[in-house]
Order: structure tokens, then C-alpha cells, then sequence
């Protein structure tokens, strides 16, 4: 599976297994081209979207389980779009002062351009600061040597009256890499926004403006949990012969 990923060079190559637990509808495991994640949100609404397209029945009605690093991850199927309720955070809290300047110094900020902070780990890593708009961090040009080896994310609110709450751009240290759009963050970053009273539910983020893409999260809370929504569509089928 690590060879093929290597091979496709995609973000992402996931691979659908027979679950082992007796709950989920599937088993997906997440290669990028270097290492497997135990948890990524394209991925999970891709695999989702694949699964139901060659025939996959869910056990439960409207909501597909999935099985993956983090555990058991629930799908629903039957809105307008998939989207998946956002795992346990793994790693929260503020960030340390050392970090603080680490970023600072990568993004060419004053660290009085930070107004928050947190810790928003869900699985690949992720720290997040907020800015004080999606204007400045539009304006981001990253030291990527700085920045390494942390996953940051970066989001700023919108002006009133824009289709979108927030925007957002992650940036990976490692290997000097900015992600268009980013289901694992965006889940994470609405569960702190939503939790700490800085974003309303439900709200749209913007993602990949920068990159010239057009991306857009969709997010909401229910039941006490958050639910992360986006438009999925298959773009290629094709068959490998190994």
C-alpha cells in the first residue's frame, strides 16, 4: 500500500478493507506519499463517496461507519452532501511560548497579529492560530524552512455579509507544502471555534483561495457534535493491474 501511494504521488491513496470491527462498514486505511495517517477528511468522505458508488449498502441506515487509525468515524449519507462527524481531539490546549515564536517568525507576524491559539491535534498534527482577518491571512508568504516541522493552521473571519465565516490555509512545514482544502483541520478548527464561542454553528470556511481553488467546508454542530460537509464528486475511474 506505502508503494502504490508513493507511486500515485496524490495527497492522499486510501485503501478499503473488510472492517475488524464488528460495528463499522468498512476498514480504510490513509497513505500519503512518505507516511499513513490515522485520520484524514478528504479521505473519509472520498472512500465514503467510492464505497457507495460500487455498491456499498450501510448497515445502519443514512450513516456509514468507517473504521480507520482514530477509531470508528460516523458518515451520513442521506443530506445534501456526506459529511462525517469530526473525531476526539487528541492533543488541545494552548500553544507553547516556544511555538508562538516559531510561527511568528515563519509567517513574518507581531505576535499581537495572534488574537487566539490552540492546539487542534486530531491525528496528522495540527496547531492553529487566528488572525485577525481572511485579508491577512490571504497575504501569508510562509519561511518554510522556519516553519518546519510543525502542521499549522491558519484562519481569519471573513467581513460580514461574505458567503463564508472563516478563511483557512494550512500549511505543512514538512516539505514546504500548503494543502487547498483540509477536512482533518477544518473538524478540528470547528471544534475549538465552536467550543470556545469564536464561530457561530453553522458556518462555511473558504479554503485554497490562495492556490487559486475554490474550496468549501461545511460546518455544523448536532448532538454535541460536529459535522463536516463537503460536495464530492468522482473524477477518475480506471483499474491498475499489479
Amino acid at each position: 500500500m506505502a508503494a502504490l501511494a508513493r507511486w500515485t504521488n496524490l495527497s492522499e491513496t486510501t485503501f478499503l478493507l473488510q472492517p475488524t470491527n464488528a460495528g463499522a462498514d468498512y476498514y480504510v486505511r490513509i497513505f500519503t506519499p512518505s507516511s499513513e495517517l490515522p485520520f484524514a477528511g478528504h479521505p473519509t468522505l472520498g472512500s465514503c463517496h467510492a464505497w457507495l458508488a460500487s455498491g456499498g449498502k450501510p448497515r445502519e441506515p443514512r450513516v456509514v461507519i468507517q473504521q480507520c487509525g482514530v477509531g470508528l468515524v460516523s458518515v451520513r449519507c442521506d443530506a445534501p452532501r456526506l459529511e462525517f462527524a469530526a473525531p476526539p481531539l487528541r492533543r488541545t490546549g494552548v500553544l507553547e511560548s516556544d511555538v508562538l515564536a516559531k510561527i511568528t517568525r515563519a509567517l513574518a507576524l507581531a505576535p499581537s497579529d495572534i488574537v487566539h491559539h490552540q492546539w487542534v491535534d486530531n491525528g496528522p498534527g495540527w496547531c492553529a492560530v487566528m488572525l485577525r482577518s481572511a485579508r491577512q491571512v490571504l497575504s501569508l508568504k510562509p519561511d518554510w524552512t522556519s516553519l518546519h516541522p510543525l502542521k499549522l493552521g491558519v484562519v481569519g473571519p471573513h467581513d460580514v455579509g461574505r458567503d463564508a465565516a472563516f478563511e483557512v490555509r494550512a500549511f505543512i512545514g514538512t516539505g514546504g507544502y500548503e494543502d487547498p482544502v483540509t477536512g482533518s483541520l477544518n473538524a478540528s478548527l470547528a471544534q475549538w471555534l465552536i467550543g470556545a464561542g469564536l464561530a457561530k454553528s453553522p458556518y462555511v470556511a473558504t479554503q485554497g483561495t490562495a492556490l487559486q481553488r475554490a474550496g468549501r467546508v461545511h460546518l455544523r454542530t448536532e448532538g454535541g457534535e460536529v459535522w463536516v460537509g463537503g460536495d464530492v464528486v468522482s473524477v477518475i475511474h480506471g483499474e491498475l493491474n499489479l
